[in-house]
């Protein structure tokens, strides 16, 4: 008996159209049976937002290289949310992949990456994910070095899983060749000088949302900011679970006055 593919469901955040959504299917697609559901234009810092008070809309859009491309109105977790329940066929995927985004996730980053909110929602619905991105915002940016590391990384995943409520988060120097990988904790960075106000020709005030982006431990080599600033691929394994269990038991013992049990 012929064994079944598996099934890989993409999702990005910067729409069904980008180059590196296209670029991330053709990478995999020898791998696995795919479905992508992508938003319908960019919804960059998103994060894990869905749509709560608006209805979504969805709509096939091509069969590219044979794999069905939809759109949803919504959010990168939307996509991800209808997808599962309305476009799997019954069949529960064994892979979720965010991406590729163009752009890094690195950092503080990815708390407001749609991208990385693809992933998140993946692996809150215990499916092994992964999020990929690239250090490049360009709308022709080159994925094609990144190629063997995808298909490794998907391999790997596909084959072993990954533990639950855990998922990576791969970032790529905007490289020809890399170093090599380097598996690393999430840098301490901030963001500053992140509003512009401007002037409408009307005459009142409007806003940008923007910044400066500043890593706040510039020489610890442990950290996604350092693999990415010498050339080297960066692969965070990121967890759904925030709680500090340090600071847990440090306040069951000295919180006293709260009569902590």
């Amino acid at each position: 008996m012929e064994k079944k593919r598996p099934l890989i469901l993409i999702s990005n955040d910067d729409g069904y159209h980008s180059k590196g959504l296209r670029s991330l299917i053709e990478m995999v697609s020898p791998l696995a049976d795919l479905l992508v559901c992508a938003p319908e234009s960019a919804r960059s810092g998103f994060s894990c937002a869905f749509s709560a008070v608006e209805p979504l809309r969805l709509k096939l859009r091509r069969r590219w290289e044979g794999v069905d491309v939809w759109s949803c109105s919504g959010t990168p977790v939307d996509c991800v949310k209808i997808a599962l329940d309305r476009l799997c066929g019954g069949r529960r995927p064994d892979m979720v992949i965010g991406g590729i985004n163009h752009g890094d996730n690195a950092s503080v980053n990815s708390h407001y990456s749609g991208t990385m909110g693809v992933t998140m929602e993946g692996c809150m619905k215990y499916i092994p994910s992964v999020a990929f991105s690239l250090c490049d915002h360009s709308d022709d940016a080159d994925f094609a070095p990144l190629a063997p590391f995808v298909r490794s990384i998907t391999e790997r995943v596909l084959g072993e899983g990954l533990p639950r409520g855990v998922c990576l988060n791969v970032n790529f120097p905007r490289l020809k060749e890399f170093k090599g990988v380097r598996i690393c904790r999430m840098a301490r960075g901030t963001w500053g000088n992140e509003v512009v106000r401007c002037v409408h020709p009307h005459g009142y005030d409007y806003y940008w949302m923007t910044g400066e982006y500043t890593n706040d431990e510039p020489d610890a080599d442990d950290t996604d900011n350092w693999a990415l600033t010498n050339g080297y691929v960066a692969i965070t394994p990121t967890q759904v679970d925030v709680t500090d269990y340090g600071m847990m038991e440090r306040m069951k013992s000295e919180w006293t006055f709260l009569n902590v049990m």
